[in-house]
């Protein structure tokens, strides 16, 4: 009796004491990066069709505006996955959701309300995208990532130790 008290005391010690946060960050930036590259690949694939309807925003070319977000959605995600330049990657996926957002309730929908309860109510979508780019933004990208090999590469070359320098990340 006292061997498997012992076993699943390690077992709960295992599953709830221990932080797996890198881990957790990597796929944080993997999901999120999947989910917002197949917004971009579809807006790519349908390019002829949504170049004329596309909301503009700051007077430009419906045109113009779909390919600046198409490459917001392509180029962000991969740097978001590979957790190359993750920080930055995230301020133009923010900006496009919080336009995004203001498309939704203040021009496509003024009719409805975006306060209600109902789950396919189109405006969660961006604001879903929003807080897991500000949760990446403060987390940062975690040990799984270019950003932090190559960290770790320059703080070898000024001869300085990424365990003094880095916060643990």
């Amino acid at each position: 009796m006292s061997k498997l008290h012992d076993a699943l005391a390690q077992a709960f010690i295992r599953f709830t004491g221990y932080t797996y946060s890198n881990m957790a960050r990597l796929f944080m930036r993997l999901f999120v990066g999947v989910m917002f590259m197949q917004f971009g690949i579809r807006h790519l694939v349908n390019y002829q069709v949504l170049c004329h309807d596309f909301p503009t925003v700051l007077g430009l070319p419906s045109s113009t505006c779909l390919i600046l977000m198409i490459m917001i959605e392509l180029i962000c995600s991969l740097f978001i996955m590979t957790g190359f330049l993750t920080r930055i990657s995230t301020i133009p996926p923010i900006i496009s959701m919080v336009a995004a957002e203001y498309y939704i309730v203040h021009d496509l929908l003024p009719h409805t309300s975006m306060y209600g309860l109902d789950s396919t109510d189109p405006g969660y979508l961006p604001i879903m995208f929003i807080g897991i780019y500000l949760f990446i933004l403060l987390a940062g990208p975690g040990k799984i990532s270019l950003d932090y090999f190559i960290t770790v590469f320059l703080l070898g070359r000024l001869g300085k130790n990424d365990e003094d320098e880095l916060e643990e990340v």
